[in-house]
């Protein structure tokens, strides 16, 4: 199946200030999440941030929250963003059937985010490089997992251009460049 801009929704899982040096290539993870988040914008996919309690790890890193300008950050305490009654209220008030997630840590909070998702009937998407782990295991245990259970392990690119569709928009010109 593909993602299609109108039925999607990009939610961002805890990229923050103390937790994103420890991951495995930040940097990669940074920055497909910023085009992920500039793709959203500019096809119209509605996105959410998530904090994992501020107070000990920070708060989203500059990098993201310049990107996500006017996007709603959630913090909580679950380790499943679903589990958390302000998230899944402003997540199911989005309207949409599929979730495109992205963030940290993909073997704790991204994969309980992507399982409960599954469970209430969402068609879910892990941006497989847009997420990361402290170690490359506990990172492909996760993508292998949720594989097994039928979610779509995507790529930032694969992403991109199933929001965008087709060729010769101004949104399509503006990710090539951005992409390339």
């Amino acid at each position: 199946m593909l993602i299609r801009s109108n039925d999607s929704a990009l939610v961002v899982v805890d990229m923050q200030e103390r937790l994103v040096p420890a991951m495995q290539a930040p940097a990669r993870t940074i920055k497909n999440a910023r085009l992920l988040l500039r793709a959203a914008r500019l096809t119209g996919v509605p996105a959410l941030l998530t904090e994992q309690y501020p107070q000990g790890l920070g708060h989203t890193i500059p990098e993201i929250a310049n990107e996500a300008e006017g996007v709603q950050v959630m913090p909580k305490i679950h380790f499943s963003c679903m589990e958390d009654e302000d998230f899944a209220a402003a997540f199911h008030g989005l309207g949409r059937s599929q979730v495109v997630l992205s963030g940290m840590e993909a073997h704790i909070c991204v994969v309980q985010t992507a399982a409960s998702m599954v469970e209430a009937g969402y068609q879910v998407f892990v941006v497989s490089d847009a997420t990361a782990s402290r170690t490359m295991e506990s990172e492909r245990a996760c993508l292998q997992r949720l594989n097994a259970a039928g979610v779509g392990v995507v790529t930032t690119e694969m992403v991109i251009y199933e929001w965008l569709g087709k060729a010769g928009t101004p949104a399509f010109k503006e990710m090539l460049a951005l992409v390339k």
